[in-house]
């Protein structure tokens, strides 16, 4: 699938990411900042990855992991700062939720802040548990 917006894309063919730009850009959040390449590239193999590019350089990027039926869930949305601030992330948002991973009974996501953004889509905070595996 493709989204255009003017001079920015989002895609979800894989063949575009640009994996450099991800992995350095997954370490400076809080979420994966010790997150070695391999492991980066794994989690893209295994799940959907939608692509934000302005004109072919890569800004920004979300993944979906999802059973095509019953959950999905949105992790590692990012926007480079040099393109924050002009609602790229309510569109990127907007697309991944337009994708047909997302289209499943149950939509999770987990962040520690930006919970306005998330909340326009219809998340809700809640408690759950989990378990990190060591």
């Amino acid at each position: 699938m493709e989204w255009q917006n003017g001079e920015y894309t989002i895609t979800d063919d894989r063949s575009l990411a640009d994996l450099n730009f991800i992995h350095t850009s997954l370490n400076t959040t809080y979420w994966a900042e010790n997150r070695p390449r391999e492991v980066v590239e794994k989690s893209i193999d295994n799940s959907v990855l939608l692509s934000l590019f302005h004109k072919d350089k890569q800004i920004g990027f979300t993944r979906i992991v999802s059973d095509f039926s019953t959950f999905a869930w949105i992790c590692d949305v990012y926007i480079h700062p040099d393109h924050r601030g002009k609602s790229l992330g309510v569109w990127l948002m907007a697309c991944t939720m337009e994708h047909p991973a997302m289209d499943v009974s149950l939509q999770l996501l987990a962040t520690r802040d930006a919970h306005g953004l998330y909340e326009k889509f219809g998340f809700q905070i809640r408690e759950m548990m989990f378990r990190r595996n060591p």
